[in-house]
């Protein structure tokens, strides 16, 4: 069998990044995102405008960042800012984006530092809206957003929630760090992004399952949930429409413009997973679902003397992916739903990782299966990630080390042309 090809990741050191914050109650939020983005190394300028001055001031963006922050295009002059920050950006984020700011730049006006800059930028452009649920869903916004999208820049989808007062809808920005994996996926790979997945379904799993044992212990696993959430993340970003089916995961925030639904077990996930993919395009099983619970629940804590068990009998679990390709086999999952699988493998004197992997990918019948090499500090509870992705054509790619993000990029590239044709 030929080796498999590499499917690599540009250099992802020190960059410059531009970001700028309009006028809105969420300005303070992106006081954590510069942070972030300066504490990871790079070269961050801050770009206000007039009006989020009046709720940032301008020497906490400077401290910061470590640079000066200025809103017009006559200051510092002889260095032509208005000029060099967009040439010389590898990327600008612009966190919160208020419906006024993406009007302007949509007409393409240049009256402050930060439209200025948005005009000369040729790297990637991530607009993070934040303002009220009327002014995101107003006919002039959804129009404005749709030609930023047509004209190559990334308009993030919001999060819903708190607005400010007593308000809640969709139009809430993203958490500090849900802005800062875009960012930082978009430092890894420019591309990361499109709209591809507009108007396709799909049901994501995440995390480990927890099979009780009695009222205080269970029987886990070491998944985080990580790079689950970071799968939903990006599929509603390229502009799908996600469930995400949650066991135990680690403190994550959920994903903006993903609707969340929350299990325990192993039961409890097949039962949402099958029921969520009914009418899916898609179904990934990015979970670590146990394969086995313990055969018999105490009602009461299990003591210590007298009584205590010699050995805890284990029954089998339900083997969720091979149900979801039964159901498709039979009908009651079109035959057109793409079916994805996780395994995470150690090897052993009786084969490698991707013997194993080969193995189960031909027993479960799934579309494409995501293969990790788990142990050591790999895979599991980490940021990043590596591995293979195998095909049922035979095709193998290996995923070089990089982010959980950029993983999930790598993923949903390969599910995409598996996908029926949009009706």
């Amino acid at each position: 069998m030929n080796a498999p090809a590499v499917d690599g990741a540009p250099d992802s050191g020190r960059r410059r990044v531009v970001v700028g914050v309009a006028g809105g109650i969420a300005a303070y939020k992106s006081c954590a995102l510069i942070r972030a983005l300066t504490e990871s190394g790079h070269q961050v300028r801050v770009v206000p405008t007039e009006s989020a001055l009046e709720f940032v001031g301008s020497a906490t963006f400077e401290a910061l960042s470590g640079n000066p922050v200025h809103t017009g295009v006559f200051t510092d002059v002889p260095q032509v800012p208005h000029v060099r920050l967009g040439q010389e950006a590898d990327l600008v984020v612009i966190a919160p984006a208020t419906a006024d700011l993406m009007a302007r730049a949509t007409t393409g006006r240049a009256d402050d530092l930060l439209t200025a800059t948005l005009l000369t930028a040729r790297c990637p452009v991530m607009f993070v809206p934040a303002m009220h649920t009327e002014m995101w869903e107003h006919p002039a916004t959804v129009e404005n957003v749709a030609t930023l999208r047509r004209r190559g820049n990334i308009v993030v989808e919001p999060a819903s929630g708190r607005l400010t007062g007593k308000d809640t809808g969709a139009g809430r920005l993203p958490e500090p760090d849900e802005i800062f994996a875009l960012a930082s996926l978009l430092l890894e790979r420019a591309d990361a992004l499109p709209r591809d997945l507009a108007g396709r379904r799909l049901v994501i799993s995440a995390g480990g399952t927890r099979e009780p044992l009695d009222p205080v212990r269970f029987l886990g696993n070491r998944s985080s949930g990580k790079q689950g959430y970071a799968l939903a993340r990006l599929a509603a970003q390229r502009g799908a429409d996600v469930t995400l089916v949650a066991g135990a995961v680690a403190g994550l925030d959920d994903p903006a413009a993903v609707d969340v639904v929350r299990v325990q077990t192993a039961q409890q996930m097949g039962d949402a997973v099958a029921k969520h993919a009914v009418g899916a395009d898609a179904v990934i099983m990015s979970a670590a679902v146990a394969d086995f619970r313990p055969a018999a629940f105490a009602s009461s804590k299990i003591k210590k003397g007298a009584g205590e068990p010699d050995s805890v009998a284990l029954t089998k679990n339900d083997d969720i992916l091979a149900g979801l390709v039964r159901s498709r086999n039979d009908g009651t999952l079109s035959a057109e739903t793409v079916i994805v699988g996780f395994a995470a493998e150690t090897g052993d004197e009786q084969g490698d990782v991707l013997t194993y992997a080969r193995a189960k990918l031909a027993r479960k019948g799934c579309d494409l299966l995501v293969v990790n090499a788990v142990g050591d500090g790999k895979a599991f509870e980490v940021d990043h990630n590596d591995g293979w992705l195998l095909a049922a054509d035979g095709s193998e790619t290996a995923l070089a080390h990089g982010s959980k993000a950029l993983m999930a990029s790598r993923v949903l590239d390969a599910l995409r042309p598996l996908l029926p044709p949009s009706s």
